[in-house]
């Protein structure tokens, strides 16, 4: 069973989506994704990598999907996907994020946002070291710096409840 978890934060608009968020990276992690779960709490998700496309058959409840690039970028979003149905397939995705509803809506992301996901000591680390600010300032593999067009927003944090 997969133990990592990992953190995304949306580096554009300085939020996060998600505390808790677990690799599907193997095969049959992607093949059982979310399926037999009876909800998400709204600081966890699945990330599927690689993924160009999802499905929520057997899934029992709706999902915020988000599609990224290998840069993590965003380049598509579908808020509140039905459960028991195929979602599109973006052959430019590199992996897909499976999050609980609204996470999309309450993040305020956007096509085009640069999202940053990596362990949760490595967040603490890195806001510790120099809060959001050293996030803006990662090379490349982390999506590069912000050009500053968006203003910033509102850190939201979620409590588990569940």
């Amino acid at each position: 069973m997969n133990s990592r978890t990992y953190c995304v934060y949306n580096q554009t608009r300085e939020s996060f989506l998600s505390l808790s968020v677990t690799p599907a990276d193997t095969t049959f992690s992607r093949l059982k994704g979310l399926i037999g779960k009876l909800k998400l709490r709204v600081d966890e998700g699945l990330w599927i990598v690689p993924s160009c496309g999802v499905h929520t058959l057997g899934v029992l409840f709706p999902l915020d999907l988000i599609y990224l690039n290998e840069s993590h970028q965003v380049i598509h979003l579908i808020e509140h996907f039905p459960r028991f149905r195929i979602a599109p397939l973006r052959t430019q995705a590199s992996s897909v994020l499976e999050l609980p509803t609204h996470t999309i809506y309450s993040s305020q992301t956007q096509p085009g946002d640069q999202l940053l996901i990596c362990a949760v000591e490595e967040i603490a680390t890195r806001f510790n070291k120099g809060g959001v600010g050293q996030l803006k300032s990662q090379p490349p593999e982390f999506g590069g710096s912000l050009d500053g067009k968006n203003p910033p927003q509102e850190t939201h944090l979620f409590k588990a409840t569940g």
